[in-house]
């Protein structure tokens, strides 16, 4: 066999024998792309004290990266499919470890934002090339696996990438949590070259890129209203942009419906499967990676645990996913999507709600369980889900159902964030305001109300001046903990409320098991596939 494959995973008479290697390859590039969000979660104070990050300034930090990522994906899927799946993946681990070299070097707030906006773009690339690549080199009877360990790898980075960058800020600059991502993008292009075989669908026909320059505008407006609005204020810009949003996508069911080759066939809604999949993504990810960004906050703001230890106190949450992923690999064939599905989304939802038992009280014991809940209902959960949205869609778009798929997947964290983060900001706010308003210069009132990181650092500057002292610092911290603390158990009743509401939604319309276990025409077996294959 030679080092570099070089026959199209189409073209194939029998499966790829280095399949389980190149899904390694797969995997690990997934890996870093969902870690550079997570592990900024722990580098975001010492990114804010040395930059001097205001709170708009730090959104964007780790927004930047967010709106080409989601914007992106699918039309950058297509064009993988139409060109090259591997070298989509190259290509786009490329520009992230560019973005991240550059993100790691420089010490200036707009150039970061830059670098992590760079790095959403090559993360476009890359996440819908992954999963592409994946279900073209599988064949059927091995798909469910292999996207059971794909999805594995989403939950366990939520718990690698803050335990990688903290451990790295015990010794290193913050910058090193950027530098991390290069050399596992260079094994990843290495490994790509030499294990993945390259995989494209020359039948496709012309790229719809009115459609994919609609979808650009509608998705990336959509996620900039939801992240400025809900947290600086509904003024022109996300007013303006919310209107954009919600006429691009207008205008881009209209013209999908019309256009002889849409970049994505919006009559697939019409399905209950792929329709109920792709909702069960979006507002699965809502909820989880709403509660994990303030769950994370608290541990570091108010139980004091470091970068590391935070890291290592979401292990719990990385191990769930694993097992959860089990289960559903042994089950989900016997039981079926809707039930699989179902129960994955009645846990998280339950694990949600737990988080409102949460006060100043509380210690790390209170979130094990909140945490192995979301967890394993990751792994119980998304399986199922993708690989039924990619079993929607012919062999010769498998990149746009993977764009199709991963977009759901980052707009719903993007809207869990930027709204369940909004309402905690505000619970906070407000229940700070009855605690010590009065009692504060407004300036410094100001500050407190701003965040819990703003409130500790309040009390620190009480505590040293003489009209303040110990005991009014310990009063103001308290205060600040017990404010965020009711912030978090409000935010969670909500999400949780959200979220089940979903959960009602999905179960209702994803369709029983007797008519998902029909195959949709149109959607051959890999040994059956007809289409036109080329080489890339």
């Amino acid at each position: 066999m030679p080092l570099f494959p070089n026959t199209p995973a189409e073209q194939m008479t029998a499966p790829h024998p280095r399949r389980w290697w190149a899904l390694l390859v797969l995997c690990l590039s997934l890996l870093i792309v969902v870690m550079a969000n997570t592990s900024l979660i722990v580098a975001a104070p010492d990114m804010t004290k040395d930059l001097g990050l205001s709170s708009s300034d730090l959104q964007w930090v780790i927004d930047g990266y967010t709106v080409p990522y989601a914007a992106l994906m699918l039309v950058l899927g297509s064009i993988g499919d139409k060109y090259s799946r591997r070298g989509a993946l190259v290509l786009g681990l490329l520009i992230f470890a560019g973005g991240s070299v550059m993100g790691g070097l420089v010490h200036h707030t707009d150039l970061v934002i830059t670098a992590r906006a760079i790095m959403g773009v090559g993360a476009a690339v890359v996440m819908p090339a992954t999963l592409s690549l994946l279900v073209a080199i599988f064949p059927r009877p091995e798909r469910a696996r292999a996207i059971t360990a794909w999805s594995a790898t989403s939950g366990l980075a939520i718990a690698a990438g803050p335990l990688a960058a903290g451990w790295l800020l015990e010794t290193h600059a913050w910058g090193s949590t950027f530098l991390m991502n290069v050399p596992v993008a260079v094994l990843g292009v290495v490994g790509a070259l030499v294990l993945v075989p390259p995989s494209r669908a020359t039948d496709l026909g012309r790229i719809d890129y009115v459609g994919g320059l609609l979808s650009i505008v509608s998705v990336g407006s959509l996620v900039y209203a939801t992240i400025e609005g809900p947290h600086f204020g509904w003024g022109a810009g996300p007013i303006a942009a919310a209107a954009v949003a919600g006429v691009g996508l207008l205008a881009f069911v209209a013209w999908e419906l019309r256009h002889p080759n849409p970049m994505l066939d919006v009559r697939k809604f019409k399905e209950r499967p792929f329709n109920g999949s792709m909702l069960a993504v979006l507002f699965f990810f809502f909820g989880t990676f709403g509660s994990i960004y303030y769950s994370t906050q608290f541990l570091q703001f108010v139980l004091g645990y470091d970068a590391l230890e935070t890291g290592i106190r979401l292990l719990p949450l990385a191990g769930a996913v694993f097992v959860g992923a089990g289960v559903t690999g042994r089950l989900a064939p016997k039981l079926g999507v809707r039930l699989m599905v179902g129960v994955g989304m009645v846990i998280g939802t339950a694990g949600v709600l737990l988080l409102t038992r949460v006060g100043s009280g509380s210690t790390y014991t209170d979130f094990i369980a909140p945490l192995v809940m979301l967890g394993f209902s990751i792994g119980l959960s998304l399986s199922p889900a993708t690989d039924t949205i990619m079993g929607s869609f012919p062999e010769s778009e498998l990149g746009v159902g993977g764009g199709a798929n991963d977009t759901a997947l980052e707009l719903g964290g993007s809207l869990g964030i930027a709204i369940l983060g909004s309402l905690l900001a505000t619970s906070y706010k407000d229940k700070l305001t009855d605690l010590v308003g009065g009692q504060l210069p407004a300036a410094a009132m100001d500050t407190a109300k701003d965040s819990v990181g703003g409130g500790i650092a309040v009390a620190g500057q009480v505590a040293k001046n003489p009209r303040g002292g110990a005991e009014q610092a310990q009063t103001l911290l308290g205060a600040v903990h017990e404010s965020f603390a009711h912030a978090i158990a409000h935010t969670s009743l909500i999400g949780g409320i959200i979220m089940g509401a979903g959960t009602l939604i999905v179960i209702a319309v994803l369709p029983g098991r007797s008519r998902t276990a029909k195959r949709p025409q149109g959607l051959p077996e890999q040994s059956e596939r007809t289409e036109t294959v080329g080489a890339a």
